[in-house]
């Protein structure tokens, strides 16, 4: 008789696959991650691509990752370390083992450890398990390669094609384990494919093999585990990525505004997806266009907004650089434009795939010129939907240029997000020059009350105009090279941007009487709010300030920050916000957590950190 299973119920897993660049680990890790949100399970993940294009086959070098971390309850981060680890080759487990728990589960794919990809893998005999210290009962070990060849034999694909699909054995054997759905995954399969039924057909086959193999062996475990999602809200969800949601962003915000949208864009490591969103939208108003360099791409998208579009510009660091002129052509004719920074690991080419946020002092200061322009930092991969939105309606409504701020890791990670409905969402209402001012208006003829320039769109009788990048006069619009006039303007552009109102900084968990404030931005919210969560199950009393808007600060900035005994700003630079704070708050010396390693926070670390703050 067969031994009957237990099935447990965990509150949260985390589970990473690994394996060569090809080896599809990407994919598998979308998929599971994508079959856990459609259940309802809050998920959060973490891609870590190989910087190098193609490494060797069976290289340390080009080792692929996906971790995802699902939960029962909100999980903020895709997990310090994982339970289950899959590693598809020697060079996988030897690279990946670090990030997995002293307990964990591990895959592997015992036709990929041979002594030539031990060799590889730099292990110096054929134990490998020994001299990694890797306890033989945790390792699910099974010839993947020579089962998903068996499971193919009669499909009439060639080994290559076969191969291929080894990473649909693994993710099988995972959703056994987790009492995954595998119908969902299957429509996953059948939609991606849907040009290509063949390959459909063959990757659920494979996965149902992978299934059954957990099933009919219990692969060396004796349990089933569930996450059951505890606090369900009712609504359609999708698993999706940062780069994804900013586009959606976009979309809606000039849906909202009732404008065509455009992007110009140059492909860049990690913002390219954007683009790649934005293409497939023609059909709702999106014309994107891919320029021959970053300045086209800004420029263009200016000469979009001149016209009475959106104009948006996406890139990453370097890109921002090289847009700069742009940039600063869209401040001083004050148009709106959105600028997207998917910040990566720099200087120069640097870590192209990984993750850092060292481009705040360049979003707030990096032109020529007194330049001011509204900085905004999405927080979460479902946040850069309403960060895009946000930024959008900043933009079309104080005529200006703002800089979006994500991430490589907020862009490439994915969470579950809850379609929104639009009706929801503020209106968006640009300024248009009033009928009432034809004949009287001149191009810098501005609101009273906002201090923002009307917008005449192209095209109105009547509202004939020049704009250009020399400075204009404050009246007239003529070029103006009178020094009083450059002062009054550049004060105007100014306070054009210290005038648009942006919600109260907001302070979470023991707000009344923390000892310690955490301070943070963007795509470190996950990571800053689960260290609070830890010390504050130590007992500790801690609160999290986190800011999304960053120029203009909120109003009650300097009140949160003055009123804890100690503060902390925890940043992946070497201090660029706890800086800027300075800058706007007297009296302001914060302590600070500083790591620029391209990789999330560790929330350990974190802890740890903090908890020797307190302690001080």
């Amino acid at each position: 008789m067969a031994e009957k299973l237990e099935m447990k119920e965990l509150a949260e897993v985390a589970v990473r696959f690994s394996g060569d660049s090809g080896d599809g680990m990407q994919l598998a890790g979308n998929i599971f991650s994508t079959v856990s949100a459609t259940v309802g399970n809050s998920i959060s993940t973490f891609p870590d691509y190989p910087a190098d294009i193609r490494a060797p086959q069976g290289s340390l070098t080009g080792v692929s990752g996906f971790q995802v971390h699902i939960g029962a309850e909100m999980v903020y981060t895709p997990g310090d370390k994982c339970d289950v680890l899959v590693a598809m080759n020697a060079a996988a487990l030897k690279t990946q083992y670090k990030f997995a728990k002293p307990g964990a589960a591990i895959i592997i794919d015992t036709d990929a450890f041979g002594a030539a990809d031990l060799k590889k893998a730099a292990f110096a005999s054929e134990d490998y398990l020994g001299e990694m210290g890797i306890d033989p009962d945790r390792v699910i070990a099974c010839p993947i390669t020579q089962m998903v060849k068996d499971c193919l034999a009669d499909s009439g694909m060639d080994v290559k094609a076969m191969l291929k699909c080894r990473n649909m054995f693994a993710l099988g054997l995972v959703c056994w384990l987790f009492d995954r759905d595998l119908n969902i995954a299957f429509n996953f399969l059948k939609e991606k494919f849907a040009k290509k039924p063949g390959v459909a057909e063959a990757n659920i086959k494979v996965i149902q093999a992978g299934y059954d193999y957990g099933h009919n062996t219990h692969s060396s475990v004796a349990n089933v585990y569930r996450i059951e999602t505890k606090n369900k809200v009712p609504g359609r969800y999708m698993d999706i990525t940062g780069n994804k949601a900013t586009a959606y962003g976009f979309i809606a915000a000039a849906e909202k505004a009732g404008l065509k949208l455009y992007l110009g864009s140059y492909p860049i490591t990690p913002a390219t997806d954007v683009l790649h969103e934005l293409s497939k939208h023609k059909s709702l108003g999106v014309t994107t266009v891919q320029c021959e360099d970053e300045i086209a791409g800004c420029a263009s998208a200016v000469g979009a907004s001149f016209a009475g579009a959106l104009g948006v510009t996406s890139t990453s660091g370097p890109g921002i650089c090289l847009k700069s002129e742009a940039m600063n052509l869209a401040v001083i004719m004050e148009l709106p434009l959105v600028v997207l920074d998917v910040q990566r690991g720099g200087p120069a080419t640097g870590l192209p795939t990984k993750s850092e946020q060292t481009d705040l002092l360049q979003a707030l200061f990096g032109r020529n010129g007194e330049s001011p322009m509204p900085v905004i930092a999405a927080t979460s991969p479902t946040d850069c939907f309403d960060a895009a939105y946000s930024a959008a309606k900043m933009a079309l409504e104080h005529m200006t240029p703002v800089i979006l701020m994500t991430d490589a890791y907020v862009a490439n990670g994915s969470a579950a997000f809850k379609l929104p409905n639009l009706a929801d969402y503020p209106a968006i209402n640009p300024p248009y020059v009033p009928e009432e001012l034809k004949g009287s208006w001149a191009p810098y003829l501005r609101n009273p009350e906002t201090g923002v320039r009307y917008w005449a769109v192209p095209g109105r009788e009547g509202f004939q105009h020049i704009l250009g990048g020399l400075e204009k006069d404050n009246k007239t619009g003529a070029i103006s090279t009178d020094p009083e006039n450059h002062n009054l303007m550049t004060h105007l552009r100014q306070e054009k941007i210290d005038k648009i109102q942006v919600p109260d900084l907001e302070v979470l968990g023991d707000k009344d009487d923390a000892d310690l404030l955490i301070v943070g931005f963007g795509g470190t919210y996950g990571h800053l709010h689960a260290a609070m969560d830890e010390l504050r199950a130590q007992g500790k009393k801690v609160a999290l300030a986190h800011f999304k808007f960053i120029n203009p600060l909120p109003k009650n900035t300097a009140e949160v920050l003055k009123k804890y005994p100690k503060v902390v700003v925890a940043e992946q630079n070497m201090g660029q916000l706890a800086g800027w704070l300075r800058m706007k708050v007297d009296n302001f010396v914060p302590e600070q957590f500083n790591q620029v390693k391209g990789q999330p926070f560790a929330v350990a670390e974190l802890v740890e950190a903090f908890n020797a703050i307190i302690n001080k």
